[in-house]
Formats: C-alpha cells, sequence, structure tokens
C-alpha cells in the first residue's frame, strides 16, 4: 500500500550520510554490503535527491495554505449519506496526510489506520517528516484514540508507503513502510501501543521502493514485495519467522518498471502479488507505450516466481494537476482473497494511448496461476482509477474505485457475491459536500495518495479509507467511510 515513484532523473545529489546514522535507518546493524552496482542502476542518493524536493514543495503548499487559512476543515462538513454508510470523515482537521492503510481484526472490534503527515509535529528533533501517524479504533471504525507516531526513527529523513495487516490467527499487528528509501518491517502484540524494533528487510539490496505486505493467517510467513534499483525491477522480501529474519529476491529484471499493489498467502502456502509494470523511455523519463498487470506466484516459500502478464493496456488520461506526473492516474492493480482462497484483481487502464481509463475485475481459483475474463467495474467514457479491494465469506468480493464522472472525483463503492462475474450498483462514498477547500457537491479536486485501502470488521461491515487534497501537492487529508 503505497507513494508510487516514477523512474524520473535525479535532482540533486545528497551525501550518503543521510542513509545512515539510526537504528532505524538502512544501516540497523546489518545493512547493505558495499558492492560494485549495476549498470544502469540509481543510488539510494539520487532517490532521496528526488524525494526531498518533493517533500519540499509539499511543505511549501502546507505553508501557504496555512497563511492562507485554507488548511484542513475551514466550516462544516456537510454529509450526504449513502443508504446503509455512516458518511465519510476527515481523521485529523488540520493535518497534511497522504496515502492511507487500513487492517481489522476478524475476530475483535479493532482498526487501524495508518498513513504518513507531512509539516506535522515531529516525535524528536532529528525525527522524520514526514512521519508514520497510527490510529487505531477499539470500537470498529466509530471512534480512534490519539494518535501515536509508529517509531522515532531517529536520523531518518522521511517515511513513505504506510503497510499495515493482521494476523488472523493472533490479532497481532504488522507493519511496513518506507524509511527514506529502505523498507522495514515491525510487529505489535498490543494493539499497537507499543512495536518491535524496525527489521531492514532487504539488506543486500542497495534500496528499494514502493512496498506491498502480505501475511499467513498465522503470522509465520511474511512477504514484501517492492522494486529496486536497477530499473525498477521487482524484489520480494521473504520471512518465514514471524519477519525476524528475511531473504530478498530478484523475481524479474529488463527494462520495465515494477510496482506492486496488492498481496495474498493462502492456506497452503502460495503466496501471489498482482504488479503494474510501464516503460519509462519517453521524452524527460516519462512513461510510453503499453501498461502490463502482472500477477507473480510462489509456492516454494518466496524462492522463485512465476511472472504471467494478466492483460495490457494503455496509459490514461495524463495528470495535469500541478507539478502531478502525467501517469499519476494509471494506478496498479488491488488484490481480494475470499474465504476459500479464491482471488479477485481489480485494476485500471485505457483502451487507447491518452483515453479514459476503465476499472476492470478478474477472478482466479487456482491461486493466480489463471485469470478470468475480465469484467467492467466502471463507466465507459469516463475517466477511472485507484481501485482498492477486499474479500471475505464464499466468494464475496467489495471494492472501491474513484472515477470522474461529475467533473470532479469521487469514491464508488460496489460489492460481488459471486467471485466477482456480477456486482452491485454503484454508491459514493466521498458523500461530504463542504468542508474543505478541495470539496464541493461534485466531489474533491485531487486524489491525495496512489492508493487507498478497505477492510472488513469483525461485525462483517466495510471500512474504507483514502486521500482527497487540492493538488498533487496538496494539502489534504485521510477521509473514512464505514457501513452502519
Amino acid at each position: 500500500m503505497p507513494a508510487r515513484h516514477t523512474h524520473a532523473r535525479a535532482l540533486t545529489v545528497l551525501i550518503a550520510a543521510t542513509l545512515l546514522g539510526s537504528a532505524c535507518t538502512a544501516d540497523d546493524g546489518a545493512g547493505a554490503r558495499a558492492r560494485v552496482p549495476e549498470p544502469g542502476e540509481k543510488t539510494a542518493e539520487e532517490e532521496l535527491a528526488e524525494q526531498a524536493e518533493k517533500t519540499e514543495r509539499r511543505l511549501d503548499a502546507l505553508e501557504a495554505a496555512r497563511l492562507a487559512g485554507t488548511l484542513g476543515v475551514i466550516e462544516r462538513v456537510e454529509r450526504k449519506p449513502a443508504p446503509g454508510w455512516v458518511g465519510e470523515s476527515i481523521l485529523n482537521e488540520t493535518g497534511d496526510d497522504w496515502e492511507p492503510a487500513v487492517a481489522t481484526d476478524p475476530n475483535e472490534p479493532f482498526v487501524y489506520v495508518l498513513h504518513n503527515r507531512y509539516g506535522g509535529e515531529r516525535a524528536c528533533r532529528n525525527c522524520p517528516d514526514p512521519a508514520m501517524i497510527l490510529h487505531v479504533s477499539k470500537d470498529g471504525g466509530r471512534t480512534f484514540g490519539r494518535e501515536r507516531f509508529l517509531c522515532d526513527c531517529h536520523g531518518v529523513k522521511g517515511q513513505y508507503d504506510p503497510l499495515i495487516e493482521i494476523v488472523p490467527e493472533t490479532g497481532d499487528v504488522y507493519a511496513a513502510w518506507m524509511n527514506d528509501f529502505n523498507v522495514f518491517f515491525s510487529a505489535s502484540r498490543n494493539h499497537g501501543r507499543a512495536w518491535s524494533e524496525p527489521i531492514h528487510v532487504h539488506r543486500d539490496v542497495r534500496w528499494g521502493d514502493k512496498p506491498i505486505l502480505a501475511t499467513s493467517d498465522d503470522g509465520q510467513d511474511v512477504y514484501i514485495a517492492f522494486n529496486g534499483p536497477t530499473a525498477g525491477d521487482s524484489y520480494v522480501s521473504s520471512s518465514h519467522d514471524g519477519g525476524a529474519t528475511w531473504t530478498a529476491v530478484r523475481t524479474a529484471t529488463g527494462d520495465r518498471y515494477y510496482f506492486a499493489y496488492g498481496g495474498d498467502v493462502a492456506a497452503d502456502g502460495t503466496a501471489v502479488f498482482t504488479e503494474i509494470t510501464f516503460s519509462y523511455s519517453g521524452p524527460d523519463d516519462e512513461a510510453e507505450g503499453e501498461v502490463f498487470v502482472h500477477a507473480l506466484v510462489s509456492s516454494d516459500d518466496g524462492a522463485t516466481w512465476s511472472d504471467t502478464v494478466v492483460d495490457t493496456l494503455e496509459l490514461g488520461i495524463p495528470c495535469t494537476s500541478k507539478s502531478c506526473y502525467p501517469d499519476y492516474y494509471d494506478s496498479g492493480p488491488a488484490l481480494a482473497a475470499d474465504g476459500d482462497d479464491d482471488l479477485v484483481m481489480v485494476y485500471n487502464g485505457a483502451s487507447e494511448p491518452g483515453g479514459p481509463r476503465t476499472v476492470y475485475a478478474r477472478s482466479s481459483t487456482d491461486h493466480g496461476r489463471t485469470w478470468s475474463d475480465r469484467v467492467r467495474l466502471s463507466r465507459l467514457g469516463v475517466n477511472a482509477a485507484f481501485p482498492a479491494a477486499v474479500g471475505l465469506l464464499d466468494d464475496e468480493i467489495r471494492v472501491w474505485f474513484m472515477d470522474q464522472r461529475t467533473g470532479s472525483w469521487n469514491v464508488w463503492f460496489r460489492a460481488s457475491a459471486d467471485l466477482g462475474s456480477t456486482w452491485t450498483k454503484a454508491v459514493r462514498l466521498s458523500d461530504a459536500t463542504s468542508g474543505t477547500v478541495y470539496k464541493s457537491r461534485a466531489g474533491f479536486a485531487e486524489v491525495y495518495g496512489d492508493y487507498g485501502e478497505m477492510a472488513v470488521t469483525s461485525t462483517g461491515s466495510t471500512v474504507a479509507v483514502w486521500g482527497e487534497g487540492s493538488s498533487y501537492f496538496g494539502p489534504g487529508g485521510i477521509w473514512v467511510n464505514r457501513q452502519r
């Protein structure tokens, strides 16, 4: 669940010391081992420089909004909830919050939301900005307790790409995220009150980006997919002792840049990730050509992986929001598993270059090795993107996606009881019509973050989270809606 970073050229170079200096940075007592970079390999310093510039521009936009009096909630939030839903609300009325992940306990009423925040209070003078912020609900998402930092992580410049999962059999909470451009894992055994020392999961890979986390029901088999330093090649780190130790393997090579967006570990141990790839061979390193949707499958504890191209689509309407990169809306495939470990992949893409994107679903009953024909979920001719999905029971799948049918962005919910063959009518989840400068009766101005997520509580209610903002650089906030 993760900001997606394009394969853009470096803008400046930071000193290597930004990667060192704390138990939470890349070193962690077992840092990346010195080796000769491969041809075409970008350095972590180059990636950090690019990210540092993006962070600075977000902080500038945040300060401008503060001075103008337009930050966060500035008037009463009016809502028109869909039947069966409580109506959307913002998690923090003044925070510049980006890209949320959500997890729910299947046996208890705990709900966890994790995101990063720009320009907020720091955990310490030398702690990261943006920082990972955790929200915990003990009542199924009705209310959330005080915000918490996931870790102090002294010496880290910034934290990105939050991921959070529940171990179904124990209720333990697993989290993964990026400290600068290194992926870390941590666990909580007491509902998020305390967390284990973060562990760097790819010590032999110089840097990692865009992670996705998946765990087995007992929490012993844990997988994190990410892309790496050589043209965005696909990697997966695996642990078979509950996250204590990790081994990373490269699952694909070539000139296509991989981004993981969904993952699952079946009861028989099969691990599946759904990913999207681009060719960044255009002018100024921009994406061009076709978009590939992939399913990566391992049945040998992550030692080897098959890589199947499930669908091929085109790059859609480019993002024109302030400082947005063109393929921002070409988001990746979400993955949901039902109670029998059947899978549904939900993804988007255009039928012609530069055209409106359509959201599709495909199902698999053999752990991602083969997939059904695609089923259309969004309106024809309306730009749609950023799907999220969750499964439960036998063949039951719930999804949301965003589209621009009103001229603004909105979030729409649909459900299936037959593994994605047929779907309920879409209902609008982004039902607040006022409250911030980016909200109106038509929807919201810009998607704030490359993804949101959804989960199902112990009572069967859906909880959905996503980001809305004024522009790609914000500021913006995390919004939540749930079923009654």
